[in-house]
């Protein structure tokens, strides 16, 4: 009993410490993490801002992962491998596109206020975003829905609470392409992974 407790409380803080490591690479440059120089910029209220960023992406990682829970369902074991190996493969390639904040995705109203206006542009801005994409895929392959989303959330919050509080003094510090290569690897690793791993009992 023992040592299967060992092993599940391992595979939980895997699952932990990946999301978290991969989320806050993927979301370097990411548009999120430029919506979050914008919307510092902007209202120059940091701590508003940063919990209602942790607000929207609980929200938005929570619903991935219920997707991805609902998504476990409809495959067989097999079938999700291989196509958990695919879509790791694909955001590989995808996190070394440089990403571009679209105005429209600014143009929530300032009635809201600081707080909802982030909240709400943040929430959007995340929906089919990389860091959202990866989030389903990791609650799929580690079937630990609790540890990915707080894992990613973290992720997330790592990469946005500096560049809100810091802004530009961060933005032109970051060694880009470095950490897009770092994460596109982290990526590689989790498709390979996949290939080769037992599908769970607990998938079919």
């Amino acid at each position: 009993m023992s040592a299967v407790l060992s092993g599940t409380c391992g595979a939980t803080l895997e699952a932990f410490l990946v999301s978290t490591g991969l989320v806050t690479l993927a979301e370097i440059g990411d548009k999120t993490q430029l919506l979050s120089f914008v919307l510092a910029a902007r209202f120059r209220r940091p701590g508003a801002i940063c919990v209602a960023i942790l607000l929207a992406t609980l929200v938005n990682h929570g619903l991935a992962g219920v997707l991805a829970n609902w998504l476990v369902t409809l495959f067989t074991p097999t079938v999700l491998k291989w196509t958990l190996c695919v879509v790791f493969a694909a955001m590989a390639v995808w996190i070394l596109i440089p990403d571009k904040l679209d105005e429209d995705e600014l143009e929530t109203p300032r009635r809201l206020g600081v707080f909802g206006t982030t909240l709400v542009a943040f929430f959007l801005a995340e929906m089919g975003d990389k860091t959202q994409f990866a989030t389903v895929a990791m609650v799929a392959q580690y079937q630990a829905f609790g540890a990915v989303v707080l894992g990613s959330t973290l992720g997330m919050m790592l990469a946005n609470v500096p560049a809100v509080f810091m802004g530009d003094r961060l933005a032109h510090r970051i060694p880009l392409r470095a950490v897009r290569i770092a994460a596109a690897i982290v990526f590689v690793g989790l498709a390979i992974a996949a290939a080769v791993s037992t599908p769970a009992a607990n998938w079919s």
